[in-house]
């Protein structure tokens, strides 16, 4: 394997892994993660009371470029909103939904809600 796609998954999912910690500890109910199609995925679905919200995390070791809270790209959203609604439909879910974004950089948590 790739030694830099190997240290980039490894950081992925070490970002995932403090992000799903954080929201844990914010009250909010783990579903599932990395949900992944051809076309898309999700990094963590979780649920806050009813409703269920989609989590896309970038995780950054540095602030370098903007920071993880600039990685967003409109390409990215586009795949996650495509896989939420995919996912909506495969499980039948009929609830409020929103995306939110977990910026990591270093240690330090962002959180925002409805990002789009």
């Amino acid at each position: 394997m790739d030694t830099k796609k190997h240290t980039a998954q490894a950081h992925g999912r070490a970002g995932e892994s403090l992000a799903m910690n954080f929201l844990l500890a914010q009250g909010l109910s783990f579903i599932e993660a990395n949900v992944r199609y051809k076309f898309g995925e999700i990094d963590l679905v979780m649920k806050e009371g009813k409703k269920w919200v989609f989590i896309e995390v970038k995780y950054r070791s540095k602030k370098h470029y903007g920071g993880a809270i600039n990685a967003l790209t409109t390409a990215q959203t586009k795949r996650l909103r495509r896989a939420a609604e995919h996912y909506i439909q495969l499980n039948k879910i009929d609830a409020i939904c929103r995306f939110d974004l977990i910026a990591i950089d270093a240690d330090e948590v962002q959180w925002l809600t409805n990002i789009f």
